[in-house]
Formats: C-alpha cells, structure tokens, sequence
C-alpha cells in the first residue's frame, strides 16, 4: 500500500524538477566545496605573487589576469586579513555606505569574496543587494523572438515590451541568417513603444560585432566567459580576447557585459572540484579587469545545474551580490526557465525582484514561451498581469507598466506599419498589409501568416552586402512618413558618438537623457533613502485594468 497524499506529492510539478546530492569532486555543490581556496595574497613590489593559495608559478591564465587587472591592490592586503563576518556584517550594515563597502570589496581575492557572502543568508544578501546596486533606479530587459524569424512580430513586439516598460531588448534567431532581420526589426520596433529603448541581437561573436558596427544594435552582452582555464580555452579564448573584444565594442559607442553564471563549467566537465559560486567568482573578477561596464549573471542559461543542488538558488542570488561588491552593472538573469512548479520559478525572481537590481530580468520572454528562442524563459508574455500585479501587491517598482488594450493594439499597428514601409524603402522582401494586420493582433507565431524564407535570406544577405547602417534606417523611416520613429533611431545613434550609455548601469529615457551609476548613483542608507517610488510613478504601479472603482459601486 502507499501513501495517499505521498501519490498526490509525486503529481505534483515541483517533482517533475531534476535534483541531486552535491558532489563536491565533480564541482556538482552550489557554494562552500570543501575545494574551495582559503582566501590569501602577497603582494611584493607592486606584483601579486601569491593569490588565494597558489604560488606566482602555479597561476593558470585566470590567475594571472585577475592579479593583474581584477584586484584594487591599493587595500588589499589589508582587506584580505579581516575578519569575514565583519566585513559580512558590514555589507548590510544600513549605517555603513555603498561607498565605504566598494573600496573594501574590490580589493578582495575571489576566494575573499565568496568567504563574505557565503555568511549571509538570502534576507540579509538582499539587504546588501538593495544597497550595492550600481545605479538608483531598477531597470528590467525583455527577449523579443520567435520561432519564424518573422521581422513584422518582432517589431510589433517590441513595440508593445517598451511600452510595457522594458529598458532594453534583446533578441536572437533560429535561423543565423535572418539576424540582420531580426536586429533591424527590433531597433525599429522599439522605439515605438518608449523612444530610448537599447537593443541588441545575440548570435555567434564576428556577426553581433558587425551589426552594432553597422548602427543596428545598441549593446552586447553574450560574450561568454568561464571560471576554469580548460573551459576557457574549449572555446578557443583567454581572457585578453575577450578584453580586447570588449574593446572593440566600447570604441564604437556599443556598451557591452560579459556574460558568466554558477554551473557553467561544471556542465562542461571541468569544474576542478570547486564550487560553482567560487567559479562564478572568478568569472566576475576577469569581468572587472577586463573594463566591461558589467555582467550578466544569475546562472542564465545553465540554471538547472546549480537549481538541481542545495543552495543552488541562493548561490545565484549571491554571484549577483558579487558583481554589485565589484561595482559592475548587473543584469540578474531570472532568464532561462529551470522548473515545472510556478511557485518555485517565482520564489527565484523575487529575490532581485524585491530589492532590485539594475536588470532585475535579463531576459523575461516578451512573446509567449514556444515563441522563446533562449530555450524559454522563467517569466514570459503570459505573466504580464502577475508581475505588475505583485508590484502592485507589495509596492515594488519591478520596472514594468500595466497597459490598457488599446494603447498595445496602437503601439504593435504603428510598428509593423513602420516595419513594413522600411522594408520597402531598404528594398528588402515586402511586408503585407495582412501581416501588419496580423501582427498587431498576434499573441505568437501560431497567429502570423508565413513568410517565404527563401526571399527573405536573399534579402538579409543582400542588405549585408549592401552594407546598411543604422543612417539608412533612419532615412527609410522618414522617407516612409514615420518621421517620429526616425528621429528616436536617430537619437539612439547620436548616443553611441556622445558615448555616456558607456557608463556603469546605464539606460536611456523618453526624452533620451542618460540614467546610469556616474549620475544617478544608488545611495541606500536605510529607510526613506535610496530609490523611492515617486507618487508618479506609484499611480501607475496601483493602476489594474481589472479593479473596479468605487464611483462604479
């Protein structure tokens, strides 16, 4: 005989999840691996010869980059010989600054920074959250794909994600050769829902580099890194590569993060026995050494590695903190969707969710998950009331709007008009008037008239070959009549010569005036300080297109 309600239990979606014991040899264990390095420096002449328990002539190439470009060495042998519970305490200590914390922190040894936070708990890691975020206000980006590639969508979608008040967009691709599609569809899109809105289309390095070249994307932020050498080099890279990458971007205006997240190498079968956290650690130290504005981090893409371990999702709220400690923007990840239990994928949101963070989603699925090209993600289009309803609940500003069906029908019709008439104007493969029709109406791809994909490849390679910059978009959109949405493209354009989105955190507004960490930096110190919901902004934050007023009872 078995258990009645054990039968229940076993039905239940949070036991459809994969989980396992740790196993540290593996580098299968979220945080505190008995592999871990205790935390050390020595610093002789200006020169890091002993980092976190190795000697100068055992330093792989992570450790010779960090010690050489990842620590403020200025402190840090001071730093590294305090107490950790001290410096711990320190982190929530609402008397004790952001300022005073960031001087002490990016001192510390990878080894140090993991020892701090792993003595905290998630309540107090959130406190240290709301108070390290790089820039005051919280922000959130959303993914804008589909499974067709269809330009017309990911226009209207994007439409309607900026005005539901998304700060960037990203968006990438099924086929690779619809990308210059894709990105020339969001950067228009865009702009028509909230001007100032970044975009940016992930696919392989040369391509993504190429299109913000060319002025059709605002930002990057898939340049992948790794915590282990052997994983590194896997993928034919060093941490000088991708430092020079992330050059190549910033001297062309294009801000850029690096992308990393606990359970990375481990999947890749080289976590050297150490715990994903520590890993993490490393990866976010080459980020800061490496000069990128920041990160995105929060396990991303390899959630179900640390969400399958105990303290798995902890560890992802504190590689989060760890980027914050380092003073890095932080794009928190609530990306890729890791369970069945709708319970257990929001109690892992609402730890940046609450005191947020300066993308509190990198990546919450605009479309309807099977439209979602990331491998779906944790939040999608479907849970658009759920969110601005549970800011409403706890009067959290989660960085999204509440919108009247109208305004998103008006919003999608205008960008897949404005889609269609730069097609025409570029030359490349008609939009119909019934795609327009259908897009402004879609819920998904399942609703959208297909496209001929043959044509439409010519056509991307074409507009490749004919080399098509952001300018030509500009011109096809006021030659078109869409003179408003040209001169939001536009306005993106000129930011990439002003180069001040370079800056820490930084997004852009309606009327194109920078929010970033250099002039709107956090400044929590308790209760009533740091970012507080304006009345402005609380009275969009209580509207719901379901309540019923009280002059209608």
């Amino acid at each position: 005989m078995r258990s009645k309600r054990f039968e229940v239990l076993d039905q239940r979606p949070v036991n459809q999840d994969g989980f396992i014991d740790e196993w540290p040899e593996v580098g299968m264990i979220a945080m505190e691996s008995p592999n871990d390095p205790t935390p050390s420096i020595t610093i002789r002449n200006g020169e890091v010869v002993e980092l976190d328990g190795k000697s100068i002539d055992e330093f792989d190439m992570i450790d010779t980059f960090i010690a050489e470009y990842g620590i403020n060495l200025d402190k840090a042998e001071e730093v590294n010989k305090m107490d950790s519970l001290q410096l711990a305490r320190m982190l929530v200590d609402v008397n004790v600054s952001r300022a005073e914390i960031i001087e002490l922190t990016t001192a510390m040894t990878p080894a140090k920074a993991v020892e701090v936070v792993s003595k905290l708990n998630v309540l107090e890691m959130m406190t240290a959250v709301a108070k390290l975020r790089a820039r005051q206000s919280p922000a959130n980006q959303c993914h804008v794909t589909n499974v067709r590639d269809n330009p017309v969508q990911i226009a209207a979608d994007a439409a309607e994600a900026s005005l539901r008040g998304f700060a960037e967009a990203e968006t990438t691709v099924g086929v690779v050769r619809y990308a210059p599609f894709n990105a020339l569809a969001l950067l228009i899109g865009a702009q028509v829902g909230r001007p100032g809105i970044l975009t940016q289309c992930s696919v392989e390095e040369a391509t993504e580099l190429q299109l913000g070249m060319r002025g059709l994307t605002s930002y990057a932020e898939t340049v992948s890194i790794y915590g282990t050498e052997q994983v590194f080099m896997d993928g034919d890279d060093t941490p000088w590569s991708k430092a020079f990458l992330a050059s190549c971007y910033a001297s062309r205006g294009l801000k850029m993060r690096f992308t990393s997240g606990t359970g990375s190498e481990v999947q890749m079968g080289f976590a050297e026995g150490k715990s994903m956290l520590y890993l993490e650690a490393r990866c976010l130290y080459i980020t800061k050494g490496a000069g990128s504005q920041g990160t995105q981090n929060g396990s991303v893409s390899c959630v179900g590695v640390p969400a399958a371990v105990p303290s798995g999702v902890r560890a992802m709220l504190a590689e989060n903190l760890i980027a914050m400690m380092l003073d890095l923007e932080c794009a928190s990840s609530n990306d890729q969707t890791f369970t069945h239990s709708d319970l257990r994928r929001v109690a892992r949101s609402l730890m940046q969710f609450v005191p947020g963070t300066d993308f509190i989603c990198s990546g919450y699925s605009s479309t309807p998950n099977y439209d979602n090209m990331f491998a779906g993600s944790n939040w999608d289009a479907e849970d658009f009331e759920d969110w601005t309803t549970i800011q409403r609940d706890l009067k959290v500003d989660g960085g999204l709007t509440a919108v009247l069906e109208e305004d998103v029908v008006r919003a999608r019709n205008k960008a897949a008009r404005a889609v269609q008439s730069a097609f025409k104007e570029l030359g490349l493969p008609e939009i119909t008037d019934a795609e327009v029709e259908a897009a402004t109406y879609a819920h998904g791809s399942n609703d959208m008239p297909e496209r001929n994909v043959v044509e439409d490849l010519k056509g991307t390679q074409d507009m490749m070959d004919r080399k098509v910059t952001g300018v030509d978009v500009v011109k096809a959109l006021a030659a078109g009549g869409h003179e408003d949405v040209a001169r939001s493209v536009f306005n993106v354009l000129r930011q990439r010569v002003a180069g001040d989105y370079l800056h820490t955190s930084a997004i852009i507004d309606e009327n194109f005036r920078i929010d970033s960490a250099v002039n709107n930096p956090n400044e929590y110190l308790g209760p009533q300080t740091g970012y507080q919901i304006s009345d402005e902004r609380w009275e969009q934050i209580k509207f719901h297109r379901k309540a019923v007023s009280a002059e209608s009872i």
